[in-house]
């Protein structure tokens, strides 16, 4: 169970980026699970552009994309700290928030 305040981390990569020859955003998804944050979703975007200055976009034609990707974890501020310094290493461009969030609820599964 979180207390009310909450820290949110919004990584911001592209849908090409790979660790270990799979997506990043499945390999961060999978490690903030195994490292026991809160939770966690992956969002693909439906535009942006990052550094280069570059648009990606999803257009009805376009086959091959590259879009831009979110991810969202929700937890404690020392959780997401931990976090960041094992994600740091792995992501090669991309870019990173963190910011304090109220938690208006967070209910765990009850069993019986």
């Amino acid at each position: 169970m979180l207390t009310e305040n909450g820290h949110l981390l919004r990584i911001f990569i592209s849908e090409r980026d790979k660790h270990d020859h799979k997506p990043l955003y499945e390999w961060i998804l999978r490690k903030a699970k195994e490292e026991g944050l809160a939770g966690a979703t992956v969002i693909r975007a439906m535009e942006g552009f990052g550094a280069h200055s570059n648009i990606h976009s999803a257009k009805i034609l376009d086959l091959a994309t590259d879009l831009p990707i979110i991810i969202e974890i929700v937890d404690e501020l020392q959780k997401i700290e931990e976090f960041l310094s094992i994600v740091d290493s792995v992501i090669e461009e991309g870019l990173a928030t963190v910011e304090k969030v109220h938690i208006r609820f967070y209910r765990t599964r009850k069993d019986g």
